[in-house]
């Protein structure tokens, strides 16, 4: 049998490159030639031993590639086809959410490289249902990271009711928020970023913001009351405190939108009930709305910044991710 390069996550914190055999297609499903796949933070669940995680398990949820086999089942999808699949990694269409239209909250609860191998190798078995079209004018290992950072602020922000020309802000401008602000700009917002700190006020400003606050100077929720509220702020940080003192800033009727995984939030009630706020977390997406992503961002000019290291080096660059150094995302080339 044909074999493949991988990296598995042998047991929690051990990441090594190994040869296996290439999966073949079951039921339901596709397999893909990857091109490239990025490296997430939230990879951490599948390497450093999440509960309920089964070794040895390929992480990576932020793939390119090509169909190059299809279950006989499978009939919308067709080898050659270019595509992404993302955290999402599909779903049954029988359970009640499902039947709700809550396909996100499937009881499988399948997530690519967390339930099932991923995206760090060479070729990947997925369920139909997680599969992504991608358009034919994006580079694919550009288009890596947005099958997770850019869908999940993507998908966030056209779904927290502000309109064109609302003040809407973005929390962070690191791998998320760098493109949270280049989503919120073409959307048509009035886009401000909050950061600590000034070095990052000209990148922020090139990739759209029409203001930059730097939280270390200036209350940034009082910055944003001067502007007559957020409509909506999008947190991508990873500190509770921070998140919370941005309740302040958002105007009637404003939803504060959590997408990093932090510390505990403290959120007083009154300011909620008295101007009918809210905080509200925001899941990542499904194929179709992936494919909404890779849409937009095709049309508009969106991309990530990303640094691209050779999959033969998927240790090192694991490792790297960790470090929070890398501008922004790190995506690997499976075919180095």
């Amino acid at each position: 049998m044909a074999t493949m390069r991988a990296a598995q996550a042998t047991a929690p914190g051990k990441l090594e490159l190994v040869e296996r055999d290439i999966p073949e297609p079951t039921a339901g499903t596709v397999r893909i030639k990857v091109t490239a796949c990025g490296i997430c933070h939230s990879d951490a669940m599948t390497i450093e031993g999440a509960p309920g995680i089964e070794y040895p398990r390929i992480p990576g949820h932020e793939v390119a590639g090509v169909i190059d086999a299809v279950a006989s089942d499978v009939t919308q999808w067709k080898v050659g086809d270019v595509v992404g699949v993302g955290w999402n990694g599909g779903y049954c269409g029988k359970c009640e959410p499902c039947r709700r239209g809550n396909l996100f909250a499937c009881v499988t609860h399948q997530a690519t490289g967390v339930t099932y191998d991923g995206g760090y190798a060479e070729y990947l078995v997925a369920p139909a249902s997680a599969v992504a079209r991608m358009p034919d004018d994006l580079d694919p290992v550009a288009a890596a990271p947005l099958m997770c950072a850019g869908v999940t602020t993507f998908n966030a922000l056209r779904n927290s009711g502000a309109r064109p020309g609302d003040v809407v802000a973005v929390q962070g401008v690191g791998g998320l928020g760098h493109l949270g602000i280049q989503y919120a700009k073409r959307m048509g917002y009035h886009t401000v970023a909050i950061n600590r700190g000034t070095d990052k006020e000209k990148l922020a400003k090139e990739l759209g913001a029409d203001v930059y606050i730097d939280s270390t100077a200036t209350d940034a929720a009082d910055a944003l009351q001067q502007m007559g509220g957020a409509a909506a702020i999008l947190s991508t940080v990873t500190t509770g405190d921070a998140m919370s003192a941005m309740v302040g800033g958002l105007g009637i009727g404003g939803k504060l939108l959590v997408i990093g995984v932090g510390g505990a939030l403290q959120v007083p009630p009154l300011p909620l009930i008295m101007g009918n706020r809210s905080v509200a977390g925001w899941y990542s997406g499904t194929a179709i709305d992936s494919e909404d992503t890779l849409q937009f961002s095709s049309r508009c000019g969106i991309s990530s910044m990303n640094e691209i290291m050779p999959f033969s080096k998927a240790p090192e660059a694991y490792a790297y991710m960790l470090t929070g150094k890398a501008r922004f995302r790190i995506v690997m080339t499976m075919h180095d």
